[in-house]
């Protein structure tokens, strides 16, 4: 009979704490990652809502008023954490902005390897196909050179990359080898990069775009003046000044 004994248990040594630099790179890593991304778009889904059922400060002040004098405590309390002017709220500020860098922080690398990656040649044929999975063995009577360039020019017809060793392997075989794939990443990214420009517009023209409507009689004349406006909205770092 014999006896398992099992050994002492040691004790681990503590991991160091994160400080400084390296505190920095877990925060970004942690602020780049896919899953980061989406909870911020999601949080940025949400808090959007306010802004399209509430009435808001910068395109009908007159209707804020209303809805804050007919409900006096709700509406003191919404009028409080920003909820008649949430696209120019902190909070909703701060979820855009980290929406922007998150994405930022994501694209940048994977463009970078994915541009490397298109541009790299195709790996070489491995020396044991055995190893593959779907390896198939066909026993061909042609010449193995007419059989090479014939593969070759069908996959380049059929848009694989194609790359041909002009070495042999170890036990004399030629090789030809190809790849494709990288359209679906393409259009990742393109669609990564279009979410980033509808941010990075959406906030410009937060910032420094204008809209009024007027109602014009024919005859009449209007003066680009916001006293001529019947509804004007301006966004915050935009001068009413500098219309006329």
């Amino acid at each position: 009979m014999s006896t398992l004994m099992r050994p002492p248990d040691q004790d681990l040594a503590p991991l160091p704490p994160l400080v400084g630099l390296g505190f920095a790179r877990w925060v970004w890593r942690q602020l780049t990652s896919m899953k980061t991304a989406l909870i911020l778009l999601f949080l940025l889904a949400i808090a959007s809502i306010p802004g399209s059922i509430l009435p808001q400060q910068g395109n009908d002040p007159l209707k804020v008023k209303e809805w804050i004098a007919g409900s006096p405590e709700v509406g003191s309390i919404l009028q409080s954490f920003g909820f008649f002017d949430v696209f120019a709220a902190p909070w909703f500020a701060a979820v855009y902005l980290l929406l922007f860098i998150s994405l930022i922080g994501c694209v940048i690398p994977r463009a970078r390897q994915h541009w490397r990656a298109m541009l790299a040649p195709p790996p070489s044929a491995p020396r044991n196909l055995n190893r593959l999975g779907g390896t198939v063995t066909l026993d061909l009577k042609a010449d193995p050179a007419e059989v090479l360039t014939g593969a070759a020019d069908y996959l380049r017809r059929h848009r694989w990359r194609v790359v041909s060793g002009p070495a042999v392997t170890a036990d004399g075989a030629q090789w030809v080898a190809a790849e494709k794939g990288y359209l679906r990443e393409t259009g990742n990214l393109v669609f990564h990069v279009a979410l980033l420009l509808i941010l990075a517009s959406g906030a410009v023209g937060g910032r420094f775009g204008w809209k009024g409507n007027v109602i014009v009689k024919e005859g009449g004349g209007l003066a680009n003046t916001v006293t001529q406006y019947d509804a004007w909205g301006g966004g915050r770092l935009v001068d009413s000044d500098s219309l006329t």
